[in-house]
């Protein structure tokens, strides 16, 4: 029997490694994601059949050694040659011995690396996998229903002759080849899906079992851990550090409660599963089961409608008649899956912005400058523009358009929940292209300078306008509340020349004002000046000619004095210059003659040179 069990032991490895690597070229042909994560098991459950099967060879190698030495103390004479046998006596025992303390140990860390390193790379895998046609998928689904039935029929063939024989070394293999069964089954099943029109349905089974193959994975690291702890019990068969109690639970459901029990026994030390609480788990767990399962059930039959939002309820995939849309409140209804419900929530508003992608980060800022992106992704929106199109060299000519990133968040909400839902199968992302559609549409047929400044108000209430009218249109079922113009500016790139031009015209309007304000204060000042000239010279004017008039009429009045007395209007002109000349001088009169006169003079004042010069009479004459 022994040798029956080497060979099936042998096959077994030799059918992983086959039925796995052809499991492997069927998946990548067929862009399986579940089909490739199976194959990964499939090869992993290849390493570990083949180390079992040479643990099995030495353990043959020791039990035929054992014989022999047994052979020969019963015919040899004297024994004491084997009752102190030196160490190099069993080789065999002394191998089985290394190998499970060196090798068994090593690979067991190998396989977790392997097993972490898969997880991985099947992750990154999955993630960009793309759905099969329906010939592959054909294909694929016809193979694994036949790698399912051959690891079946050799996966239970093993794992009864392992507790018929009481093979531990057997029961890893089985557990992969059932594994390998069940993998292949749910491969094929993806691919029926697939085939039905529901392709996502691969690639979440996929990443399903990628999280099962990391919880194997932990599984291994910590048997590693606490086989260092595990108390020895002389003369207990150690447990494989390879074998994965999970993936024995999984190819082998029906055996929970033996598997968990064997490895509550086997951790720590002595019999758990003969206490009673243990066996009082054991013949109520069904019943616990079953009652948790129908309170779960029984869960799924009541819905509560929070207040703000509204429920779909379909039966079997359809809207139920009469009760299509749920309102806030308490509800009930046929257990999941007869029915189901999918919320919406109809009373709160919701939010997108058409021209960028949101950066938390840099939202955080409170000054937003031109030349610095204040989001993640900004995309350049055509605008028009007023100016005509400018001459280039070589007879081109510039096109009237600006190039602007904008920024311009929709609101909206849910007014007709089945129009919403069933309409269409993503109204939101549909209603998203509609305002990038009428914003871009919008913005190539306005200026920019008006845009800018004064025709905020007015853009969003056209693009409010027109996006409800196109979503209307097309029946989304929703209301658009505001449309708003947020952030407008040039381009990141273009911001520093835009800035330039700005600043240019801000200077011109600047120095026009500067040359109209001194235009209006100097013209006001020189009327000013002129009319003053001119009122003087009119003055001048006017008081010469009144002058040479006086004096013309003073001159006839004179010659007729004249000619009546030449001598006394000649004395009396005389005296009249005399009183005129002498009229801002200082004089000093002396009345005294017969006396010496002391003249008295300030010498402060300085006094005219003529008064000085004037000779006074002697003292006899008069």
């Amino acid at each position: 029997m022994e040798h029956s069990v080497q060979k099936r032991g042998l096959l077994n490895w030799l059918i992983l490694l086959v039925l796995g690597s052809a499991q492997a070229v069927a998946a990548v042909y067929a862009h399986s994601a579940t089909g490739l994560v199976a194959s990964a098991f499939v090869g992993l459950g290849f390493l570990v059949a083949i180390v079992s099967y040479f643990q099995m060879r030495l353990e043959e190698r020791e039990q035929l050694e054992q014989m022999e030495i047994d052979e020969l103390k019963r015919k040899t004479v004297s024994e004491t040659i084997f009752t102190e046998a030196a160490p190099d006596t069993f080789p065999a025992r002394r191998a089985r011995e290394q190998f499970e303390k060196y090798v068994v140990p090593v690979f067991s860390a190998l396989l977790f690396l392997l097993q972490v390193g898969a997880a991985y790379a099947l992750w990154r895998h999955v993630a960009d996998d793309r759905p099969s046609d329906a010939q592959r998928a054909t294909l694929v689904m016809a193979l694994n229903g036949l790698f399912a039935l051959v690891f079946y029929q050799f996966g239970k063939y093993t794992a009864v002759l392992a507790r018929l024989e009481k093979q531990r070394l057997l029961r890893p293999q089985a557990s992969y080849l059932l594994l390998g069964a069940l993998l292949s089954l749910l491969t094929s099943l993806a691919e029926v899906a697939g085939w039905l029109g529901h392709p996502k349905i691969d690639p979440a089974v996929g990443k399903v079992l990628i999280i099962v193959l990391a919880v194997v994975a932990a599984e291994n690291l910590i048997t590693l851990v606490l086989e260092i702890y595990r108390p020895r019990v002389k003369g207990q068969a150690e447990h494989p550090l390879y074998e994965s109690r999970l993936v024995g639970l999984l190819g082998q459901p029906g055996g929970l409660i033996t598997t968990l029990a064997q490895a509550l026994d086997y951790q720590f030390g002595f019999k758990v599963s003969e206490t009673w609480f243990y066996k009082f788990l054991e013949r109520a767990l069904p019943a616990l089961i079953l009652v948790q399962f129908g309170l779960l059930i029984a869960s799924s039959c009541f819905v509560f409608v929070e207040p703000g939002e509204q429920v779909l309820l379909e039966r079997f995939g359809q809207p139920v008649a009469g009760r299509e849309i749920l309102n806030p409140g308490p509800h009930f209804k046929w257990p999941w899956p007869i029915d189901r419900v999918y919320r919406y929530q109809t009373d709160r508003i919701q939010t997108f912005t058409v021209g960028l992608v949101h950066d938390e980060a840099a939202e955080k800022e409170r000054t937003l400058l031109w030349t610095k992106s204040h989001a993640k992704e900004e995309f350049n929106m055509l605008v028009a523009s007023k100016e005509g199109s400018t001459n280039l060299t070589g007879g081109e000519q510039a096109v009237p358009v600006n190039l602007l990133a904008v920024n311009v968040p929709v609101q909206y909400k849910v007014k007709d929940l089945r129009a919403f839902a069933y309409g269409h199968a993503n109204a939101s992302e549909l209603l998203q292209r509609i305002a990038n559609a009428e914003v871009t549409r919008y913005l190539v047929s306005v200026d920019l300078d008006e845009l800018m400044t004064t025709g905020r108000r007015k853009a969003g209430q056209e693009l409010q306008r027109r996006i409800q009218e196109k979503a209307d249109a097309m029946g989304l079922g929703v209301e658009v509340l505001f449309v708003g113009l947020h952030g407008i500016h040039p381009p990141v790139k273009a911001a520093p020349d835009f800035e330039r031009v700005v600043a240019a015209l801000l200077e011109k309007d600047a120095t026009n004002l500067i040359a109209k304000a001194y235009a209006a204060t100097n013209v006001l000042v020189a009327r000013g000046l002129a009319a003053k000239k001119t009122n003087e010279a009119e003055a001048y004017r006017s008081s010469s000619v009144a002058a040479a008039e006086g004096t013309a009429g003073r001159f006839t009045n004179q010659l007729a004095a004249y000619k009546a007395s030449p001598e006394v209007y000649t004395l009396r002109s005389q005296l009249d210059t005399l009183g005129r000349a002498m009229a801002s001088a200082r004089t000093y009169v002396l009345s005294v003659t017969n006396t010496h006169g002391v003249a008295i003079l300030n010498l402060e004042e300085k006094l005219r040179k003529d008064l000085l010069d004037v000779m006074l009479p002697a003292s006899g004459q008069k």
